[in-house]
Parts: structure tokens; sequence; C-alpha cells
């Protein structure tokens, strides 16, 4: 599976979103540029994220959007399943080898609990870790 641009711009969106939650409505000109993203393409993504009840618009001159609900009751499974659709790494028919099967199965149920297990609020609260601590070199 392959997030396109839509699930990775709407994440930011709802990451900027997240960090501002409490302190009133946050504009999509203001998440553009910040991020160097399309304000235009940016307004075709928050329809269907306030449409599914993840934000809420405010209108006026200091309007702009709101997450919601709080940063830690929203996941990126949330979001990525708004603007991408179900999650599914291949289509496959009950004519597949049963094998096959299984290993897509797992796949997708390992991409859903990691997606799921992880908040906005998560997100905006990560701290990178250093290279030895993430990986395991092996000579």
């Amino acid at each position: 599976m392959k997030i396109s641009t839509k699930g990775r711009y709407g994440l930011t969106i709802m990451m900027e979103l997240a960090l501002k939650f409490g302190e009133g409505p946050t504009s999509l000109k203001s998440i553009a540029e910040k991020n160097q993203l399309s304000e235009h393409y940016l307004e075709q993504l928050i329809a269907p994220l306030r449409n599914a009840g993840l934000v809420k618009s405010v209108r006026g001159a200091y309007g702009g959007y709101i997450l919601f609900g709080e940063p830690s009751s929203v996941t990126a499974g949330d979001v990525i399943r708004v603007l991408e659709g179900p999650i599914s790494p291949v289509d496959f028919t009950e004519e597949d080898d049963p094998a096959k099967r299984d290993l897509w199965l797992r796949i997708r149920d390992g991409i859903a609990q990691a997606l799921d297990s992880t908040t906005l609020a998560d997100l905006i609260s990560f701290e990178e870790k250093s290279t030895s601590d993430n990986y395991m070199f092996y000579i």
C-alpha cells in the first residue's frame, strides 16, 4: 500500500490543527505557507475531513479550522481511511492461494494496527531517537 499525497498532506493538516488545539481556528493558508504546500490542494482535502467529522470550520475574519476532538482521540488511521479509502495492500479474491491470502490479510492488519494505534497527539509529540536506538546493525 502506498499512501498518496492526499493521505500525507491530510495528515499534515491534522497535525497542524492538533498543534494549535485549544488556541482557536487555523487557516489553511497558514498551514500551506508553513509546509510549502498548495493552499488550493489543501482546500480539496479539508472537505472530506470536515464531512467525516474530524474537523470543524469556523467562519469569519479570524476563521479557519479546528479539530473536532482531542488530538489523543484522532488516529492516523482515521485520517488515512477518510482520504485514501480502505486499507488494503492488494486486491485479492477468494480464488487466490490460501497462503497468499493469509499473507495479504496479515499485512493489511499490521498496517491498520500501526495506523490505528498512532494518534495525532503521538505524532505531534514525537521525538526522534538516535540511529543506534532505532536500528540494529549486523556485521
